[in-house]
């Protein structure tokens, strides 16, 4: 049986049970919020592998709690958006969400989006590789998982890290949005290839250049950066 820690937050007690109960089935510990204040303090003491974070919170939304957390964590978070919103998806992305999920929802396609994220995890836990990818500009280490641009720290999420990765261990060769998906979020993800674009937004951002990651219209993504 699973032992990891899923944190729930959500205002609607029918979701919450809900999803408490399918995830309880694959021997997870859950923990639940119902408020963004509770479910911030509940992540901090509690320390979860992943969280399922509702948008529309009382007290502090979910854009604002996932603004607060990722000053202080990197645990992957799953949003929940109401199906006709498409700005909270993209803001919520853009905020550090790593995958998102629309409401109304399947509790099964929630279980497994959890059970995919964390099976990804936990083979990236497993498989330490102390290898060092270092380019002019750009050092990555594999086995901290941390990386450095000209000398200076960059701090990425779990699936940022893993999304620039898997573009600098083939620099120069093209991925489409699909290729990208099915390395880093999993074959059996289903959710849109927008969220790569998303990602790849919040990684140049957080380079400070575009120029490492390059578009190539109609196909995909380029990592560019001289090998050292």
């Amino acid at each position: 049986m699973a032992n990891e820690k899923v944190l729930v937050i959500d205002d609607e007690v029918k979701i919450l049970n809900l999803v408490t109960s399918y995830l309880e089935k694959e021997g997870y510990e859950i923990f639940t919020a119902q408020d963004g204040i509770s479910g911030l303090q509940i992540a901090r003491t509690k320390k979860p592998d992943i969280i399922v974070l509702d948008i529309m919170l009382p007290e502090m939304d979910g854009i604002e709690l996932l603004s607060q957390l990722r000053r202080e964590s990197n645990v992957y978070v799953i949003m929940l958006t109401a199906r006709t919103e498409e700005t909270d998806k993209i803001v919520g992305l853009s905020v550090g969400a790593d995958d998102y999920v629309t409401k109304p929802f399947s509790p099964r396609e929630l279980t497994a989006r959890i059970k995919a994220a964390l099976r990804r995890l936990s083979l990236t836990g497993k498989q330490i590789d102390r290898n060092t990818l270092r380019f002019k500009h750009i050092t990555i280490d594999l086995g901290s998982r941390k990386i450095w641009v000209n000398k200076q720290a960059i701090d990425l999420t779990a699936m940022e890290f893993d999304l620039l990765t898997a573009l600098a261990e083939h620099p120069g060769l093209v991925f489409s949005r699909e290729q990208l998906l099915e390395k880093v979020w999993g074959h059996d993800y289903f959710g849109e290839l927008r969220v790569v674009d998303v990602h790849i937004g919040h990684i140049r951002q957080k380079l400070g250049d575009d120029k490492y990651i390059a578009t190539v219209r109609g196909v995909g993504y380029r990592f560019e950066d001289d090998w050292e």
